[in-house]
């Protein structure tokens, strides 16, 4: 198993990105412009916060440049909280285990955001030399995006 983590600090209270972070919305724009996610059926308009834990929620497209389907996420979320957090765990078409956790805590009047990756290649992609640090590599290319959108929008924190 591979795991990618990435954090920075944000000049925005906990509460704030939080909220974001678990919108389709920001989901989206933290993404934006390399991938856009869609948000299955009977979830759409809702948030990590309205979704119930431990059952499949559906399928979501991972498109390329907001366009090309290049992956999907079979969503489940795992766990919600203590506090402002999620794990998500999920199957992709490429990963056998997709686990997805974000934290937000609070900093003062700034916040802290943590994201740890952990996945497994299916096995047709796992046995490919190299497969595995390459798509390493990708994930933690996206998510330094993601957090770099984030700085973006609220600007950084010491």
């Amino acid at each position: 198993m591979k795991t990618v983590v990435q954090t920075s600090h944000v000049a925005a209270p906990a509460a704030e990105v939080w909220a974001r972070a678990v919108s389709p919305e920001g989901i989206n724009d933290e993404l934006s412009p390399f991938l856009r996610m869609t948000m299955p059926r009977g979830i759409r308009g809702r948030t990590i916060e309205d979704v119930p834990v431990g059952e499949p929620l559906g399928r979501s497209w991972l498109l390329l440049f907001g366009i090309l389907p290049v992956d999907f996420d079979d969503l489940s979320l795992a766990e919600r909280g203590p506090g402002l957090r999620f794990l998500e765990r999920s199957s992709m078409l490429t990963m056998s285990l997709w686990q997805h956790e974000r934290i937000v805590e609070p900093d003062g009047a700034s916040s802290q955001v943590s994201d740890r990756l952990s996945f497994e290649l299916r096995r047709p992609l796992r046995w490919m030399p190299g497969s595995g640090e390459l798509a390493a590599r990708v994930v933690a290319f996206l998510f330094r995006h993601r957090h770099g959108r984030l700085v973006s929008q609220y600007g950084g924190a010491e």
